[in-house]
């Protein structure tokens, strides 16, 4: 960020008290607004605040959501690709997998002490549906927590098409994985850890144990035959998790009621800056706050927690006032990277 001194003030530029101070407004200015009360704008410092509140309560649960990157395609290096954790005690849960992934996983494992998004741990990921930002770190899942010592396979569950997916990149990575087992690595302990177990799904439940069950949700995503919401139902806690959608049924259905309800969205008033073969697009892949405060209100949710935004200019505290302008009274965060709900 760039600091412009008033001509008032350059007599005391080269002061370094007054230089401190200066860049420590500049940055207390750059702390995102991400959450709102009903009703209120909050304040850089009062957001800052009611993020650590958030944090506190999600860490209480058993069941928490961590988002590791709340990214789309546009190259934001403030948010990594889409990927979400649910960590249910010491169990993760990977939802998508952009750019990334593994290494936002490992930064909450250790910023946030969360010991089951340490690369090792990384051994399950269901992916909602086959475009590139939601699947780019693919290789990244499989292979990375591989080479550091995973002792299981990676079970990747996903739409038609993921087992095509998953077999080729074993392929492209063919050379690497030979040497890795029949050079001088000790890899014995996991040898065959590399291949992945993979399970398609046009649908249904997808996992199921003593303390949590997930259910691969069919939505609409312009023309892709299958794309998925997942939801989460754990020991204390239900959590849907959109993955792309344009306004879907579906989700009002899979919710109803349910804890925590994390939503794609797009800004609608910089919606109409788009040119029209964009908006044409947008408008049938994905929600806008209209639509998406339509959506949480008929399912109920208990917080809403907003991700893979598309801002256009915007900004968090933007895309919260038009969800409030568009009837949502309920919780409301809009995610950032690494954020826990």
């Amino acid at each position: 960020m760039r600091i412009r001194l008033e001509p008032a003030t350059r007599s005391i530029r080269r002061s370094p008290l007054w230089v401190c101070l200066l860049i420590t407004l500049a940055l207390a200015s750059c702390i995102p607004g991400s959450d709102e009360d009903p009703g209120t704008t909050a304040s850089s410092a009062a957001a800052s605040t009611d993020l650590n509140v958030s944090f506190s309560e999600a860490m209480a649960h058993r069941t928490r959501v961590v988002i590791l990157g709340t990214g789309t395609p546009n190259a934001d290096p403030e948010r990594s690709g889409p990927a979400v954790a649910v960590v249910v005690d010491d169990q993760a849960f990977i939802f998508d997998a952009g750019p990334g992934v593994v290494r936002r996983a490992a930064k909450a494992a250790r910023d946030l002490d969360i010991p089951a998004l340490q690369a090792q741990n990384l051994n399950q990921v269901f992916i909602t549906h086959l475009h590139s930002d939601h699947t780019l770190g693919l290789p990244d899942i499989l292979l990375s927590p591989w080479v550091l010592d995973r002792p299981d396979r990676l079970k990747v569950v996903g739409p038609p098409g993921i087992d095509a997916m998953m077999g080729h990149i074993v392929m492209a990575y063919d050379a690497d994985i030979d040497r890795r087992i029949n050079g001088l690595e000790p890899r014995d302990a996991n040898r065959d850890s590399y291949i992945p177990d993979v399970v398609e799904t046009e649908g249904g439940v997808v996992y199921e144990d003593s303390d949590v069950r997930i259910e691969a949700i069919p939505v609409t995503h312009g023309d892709w035959s299958f794309s998925f919401a997942y939801k989460v139902t754990g020991p204390d806690r239900t959590i849907v998790i959109s993955g792309d959608a344009a306004p879907s049924e579906p989700i009002v259905e899979a919710c109803d009621g349910c804890d925590l309800l994390v939503h794609e969205i797009y800004s609608g008033e910089r919606f109409v800056t788009r040119p029209p073969e964009w908006q044409a697009y947008h408008s049938v892949f994905h929600t806008s706050p209209e639509q998406l405060a339509d959506i949480a209100t008929r399912a109920g949710a208990q917080k809403l927690v907003l991700y893979h935004q598309l801002y256009w200019g915007t900004d968090d505290e933007g895309l919260v006032s038009e969800m409030r302008a568009a009837g949502w009274t309920g919780p409301l965060q809009s995610a950032v990277d690494l954020g826990v709900y």
